[in-house]
């Protein structure tokens, strides 16, 4: 099953994993001590291996069959270097051993020379079991130490969003295609600045290191560039820079960048990126479709035109969705396309931590348990002024020339999922390869 962190206030998995296992812990403090005590003392026992050798004793004692069962006490000191340590191991081949010569001497009279080889077979077994044992110790040590540099590079790339910024409720939901995955191809950010709060949200071209790298790329040009740029095309600008410095030529990278200057609106900039989903305070959900197509980052120099602003009217109690097209392309057996504006209208509330919870369970069970690439999902709502815990982050910040500023004042209604990929791409005039 996929990794999925929620960045909001219902954020599991972005929770390091010893806090996790905290927690756990914490739950079953109520427990009585009796019971943690032989849960304490089970723990690193071999229960299963024991009972199958004495299962193998007792069906032997009963037929009486000689060496016809006694090969099969191999099977304890086998089992247990799956579960167990070298230790173990070696207790569970000893209990076979003095079993099985206890049984083959005694109960079964069995020669000694074939009750010889029954034992050193079964003593071979526990050595090479206890050798199996300790590099599978061995490999668990390094994937935890591999584990634990994941939920740093995790953190130190997608940080953690509170769940107030400024006038805004925040929650975000993520998942990595890879089931050991802590990161992947899909980037979001979200920064107060002097300018009002900023956000980003965006999908690198490819999978694998490479995709996080790009990732980690525009996520730190874009936290220096929301800080020192009041126009928000020019923190696009800033980030498109640098992809042309640092991507190769057929690579690129699709993302909305928004923007809060000032009350009651916000700007968005959209460069090849699925639409956002705007959700009234009503319940009514829209596709926020750029009014003038842009080509996705990195790729600016093929149409050399900049992209358009575009202002969002935005007041109390209206939210925001954007997403990745991991959650819009992904595929239900009858390969059909999860309907993410239909899942929001039925799950649409105050709560966005709540909303992206129910949506995120729907579309699991939409592709069966796992998704095949990673997404994101980060929902935006404003608060009222009554619930606001805190004053928001509002400054003057200086808009951009008008001839490439647009009011959006009109939003194409959805009964069902965005546009994907492909067509994204189409809409922006350009032939571009797969971001799979």
């Amino acid at each position: 099953m996929s990794q999925a962190r929620d960045h909001g206030g219902d954020h599991r998995p972005l929770l390091p994993f010893r806090q996790r296992m905290a927690g756990r812990r914490a739950a079953g403090r109520g427990a009585s001590a009796p019971r943690r005590a032989v849960s304490q003392l089970t723990a690193g026992f071999p229960v299963v291996p024991v009972l199958i050798v004495s299962g193998v004793v007792f069906v032997d004692s009963l037929g009486g069959s000689g060496l016809f069962w006694l090969p099969l006490l191999a099977a304890g000191p086998a089992l247990a270097a799956s579960t167990n340590g070298p230790r173990g191991v070696l207790c569970v081949g000893l209990l076979a051993a003095v079993l099985g010569a206890m049984l083959g001497g005694v109960d079964d009279g069995v020669p000694g020379r074939e009750l010889a080889v029954v034992l050193s077979a079964l003593l071979a077994v526990t050595l090479a079991s206890a050798l199996a044992s300790a590099l599978r110790c061995r490999r668990e040590r390094v994937l935890a130490a591999v584990r634990s540099v994941a939920e740093a590079a995790q953190h130190a790339v997608l940080q953690p969003i509170p769940q107030t910024v400024g006038p805004f409720r925040v929650a975000v939901r993520y998942s990595a295609a890879a089931a050991e995955a802590r990161i992947g191809g899909d980037l979001y950010a979200l920064v107060p600045t002097p300018h009002g709060v900023r956000l980003i949200v965006g999908d690198v071209r490819g999978k694998g290191l490479t995709a996080v790298g790009t990732a980690a790329l525009v996520l730190g040009v874009f936290r220096e560039a929301a800080y020192d740029e009041p126009d928000l095309l020019a923190v696009v600008g800033r980030i498109e820079r640098s992809l042309e410095r640092n991507l190769a030529p057929d690579d690129f990278v699709t993302a909305v960048v928004v923007g809060h200057p000032r009350p009651g609106e916000l700007e968005v900039v959209n460069c090849g990126h699925a639409p956002p989903l705007l959700i009234s305070a009503s319940g009514d959900v829209a596709a926020v479709e750029p009014t003038s197509p842009a080509p996705p980052l990195g790729l600016r120099a093929l149409v050399g035109e900049p992209p358009c602003l575009e202002i969002l009217p935005f007041s109390d109690g209206d939210q925001l969705l954007l997403y990745t097209d991991g959650v819009t392309e992904a595929r239900d057996r009858a390969r059909e396309f999860y309907p993410l504006a239909e899942g929001v209208a039925r799950h649409v509330c105050d709560e966005p931590e709540h909303v992206l919870s129910a949506v995120h369970d729907e579309l699991l069970a939409h592709v069966g348990g796992r998704l095949h690439d990673d997404a994101a999902l980060l929902l935006l709502r404003m608060q009222a002024v009554e619930e606001r815990v805190g004053p928001g982050a509002r400054a003057p910040g200086h808009v951009a020339d008008s001839g490439s500023v647009r009011v959006v004042s009109r939003f194409r209604s959805v009964a069902g999922g965005s546009d994907g990929g492909r067509r994204r791409a189409e809409r922006s005039g350009l032939a571009l390869p797969s971001t799979r």
